[in-house]
């Protein structure tokens, strides 16, 4: 009998643990790559993610390593879990091993330069790799944790769909399909810009009437602008758009709402970032995403507001009254008689 072949997982942060976890559980041989040598060594080692996850014991098929080309040779199933600003260096240069694979990227963000999501930046590299996005509302340490959980695999690949499912479809852990892959990336990347919103209100005792104003009005505004660039808005009322962005407007376990609720107690945003020691992909996505908002003439005032708030010196009180005081336009955007 052949051996069966290892999974990959890049990225030695929480959610690359967690995946990794997920994977050995249902019994895959799993090679977790990172960059830093001390950091899998101390993996090895305590069989912990000490930095990310402490806590959560690394199961026994979860193997850290350093060497990439040699991960890639070994994998055909990848998981790309590194941060938005470090992916495209990391894979440059081991661009050629990555042709005929089965490329799944797990990072929610957007290249700060090109506007590129993070699937776009693989095909880009990769361009001979099959392509597909992991999203949905999964806290790493919930997922870790053995909570109750599902997500999204979107692609248009039906059998990198099915071999995502098969390999992390578990017991608490629930892998529904999508086609629209770019619709599923794009409500992944938006929402942890209102989830440093939700995290301020939070801290200013905002009441439940207004998170809840927030989160749906924070919905309108990411479809518009998704449905803008060639999404469809149906996507949004799934895992990947709605159910992500109430997980991450209203928990404290969400980093980006852990920068908003430091921002509401008042410290600066390098203070806030600072003291998550981790990286908020949503303070690097709403400078791109204002920018991208106004180029293409979407009204995202929340978007607008919370750049106001932390790079033109404004309070989160005078962006809530100024969105109170703006013309009130439909509930729901895309409702027309013929069904859109």
């Amino acid at each position: 009998m052949t051996e069966q072949q290892p999974v990959a997982v890049l990225g030695g942060g929480s959610f690359g643990t967690a995946i990794a976890n997920l994977l050995a559980a249902n019994g895959q041989r799993v090679l977790q790559w990172m960059r830093d040598p001390e950091q899998a060594e101390a993996m090895r080692t305590q069989r912990e993610n000490p930095r990310y996850l402490k806590g959560i014991k690394l199961l026994p098929g979860v193997e850290p390593v350093t060497d990439l080309p040699a991960t890639l040779a070994a994998c055909q199933l990848v998981f790309v879990a590194l941060p938005s600003s470090a992916l495209r260096k990391a894979l440059q240069p081991v661009a050629a091993g990555l042709a005929g694979k089965l490329l799944v990227s797990t990072t929610k963000g957007i290249e700060a330069e090109s506007f590129k999501l993070m699937s776009q930046i693989l095909a880009e590299v990769a361009p001979q790799a099959r392509i597909g996005v992991l999203s949905g509302p999964n806290l790493a340490r919930e997922v870790a944790e053995h909570a109750l959980t599902a997500t999204v695999i979107a692609s248009e690949d039906e059998e990198l769909c099915q071999r995502v499912q098969s390999a992390l479809h578990g017991r608490t852990f629930r892998v529904y399909a999508s086609r629209d892959r770019f619709g599923v990336e794009l409500g992944g990347a938006l929402k942890n810009v209102y989830a440093i919103i939700a995290g301020m209100a939070a801290a200013l005792g905002m009441g439940e009437n207004t998170k809840s104003m927030l989160i749906t009005r924070a919905l309108a505004e990411m479809t518009r602008f998704a449905v803008k660039l060639g999404a469809n808005p149906m996507t949004f009322l799934g895992l990947a758009g709605v159910g992500d962005l109430i997980v991450t407007c209203s928990s404290p376990k969400s980093r980006n709402y852990q920068v908003g609720f430091a921002l509401g107690e008042g410290l600066s945003l390098e203070d806030a970032v600072a003291r998550l020691g981790e990286v908020a992909e949503g303070v690097n996505t709403l400078k791109v995403l204002k920018n991208k908002a106004e180029e293409l003439q979407v009204y995202m005032p929340l978007v607008a507001g919370l750049h106001a708030i932390l790079f033109e010196g404004r309070t989160l009180e005078q962006v809530i009254q100024a969105l109170m005081r703006g013309e009130p336009k439909t509930d729901v955007d895309f409702i027309s008689p013929s069904g859109f």
